[in-house]
């Protein structure tokens, strides 16, 4: 978990500063956002011992995130998501966890003082890691206790903005992945669902 912990951070703090940076020159607003959320797919219609076929859903999703607003309402946006608890594949003695990011455009419209939407739409990839304990990819002395694959994917998300203190918002949201390929799971149509809690820089 501190690994996670670590990416989220790093993440983090990387668009803060390539927000930062670009509202100097052109930007009119800048966003970070942290966020938690749940998936929800549909269930499968049949599963075998031999050949498991499970649903991608359940679990807890933290999520960091960030946007640009680069003209007018129109900017840049970029998430990321991952399973916070690892899952258990039934049938193969191993767990796996999903991250989802991608990047999007973004249309920002006002709804009044205190409330806004956030539209967005963009491609993206899901990377799903299989833990394996010691049978992970070995390379000399080094070995990596999973093996992943990785799906691309296209994003269409939106969620209600409100600010509820000066510069602090919290954003309900939903975010709809077509998983391309997406073979370890029943469906490549899953929905996220959740909400993010950021601070605006700039102006809004």
């Amino acid at each position: 978990m501190r690994k996670f912990a670590r990416i989220a951070a790093v993440c983090a703090l990387g668009v803060w500063v390539l927000g930062w940076s670009a509202s100097f020159v052109s930007a009119q607003q800048v966003d970070v956002m942290v966020g938690g959320g749940t998936l929800l797919s549909s269930s499968p219609v049949t599963t075998t011992q031999n050949q498991p076929i499970i649903a991608e859903k359940g679990g807890v999703y933290p999520s960091v995130s960030g946007d640009v607003i680069l003209y007018r309402r129109f900017g840049l946006n970029f998430e990321g998501a991952w399973k916070w608890k690892d899952g258990v594949y039934p049938g193969y003695f191993e767990t796996y966890r999903p991250i989802l990011l991608d990047v999007n455009a973004l249309f920002q419209p006002r709804l009044g003082k205190k409330y806004g939407l956030d539209l967005m739409v963009g491609v993206g990839a899901e990377s799903v890691r299989f833990y394996q304990g010691y049978s992970g990819t070995c390379f000399y002395a080094s070995c990596t206790p999973f093996v992943s694959d990785s799906h691309f994917m296209e994003h269409l998300g939106g969620g209600i903005r409100y600010y509820f203190y000066h510069r602090l918002f919290v954003r309900p949201e939903v975010h709809y992945y077509h998983i391309q390929n997406n073979v370890e799971f029943n469906s490549g149509n899953v929905v996220r669902a959740g909400a993010t809690v950021g601070i605006t820089f700039g102006n809004r």
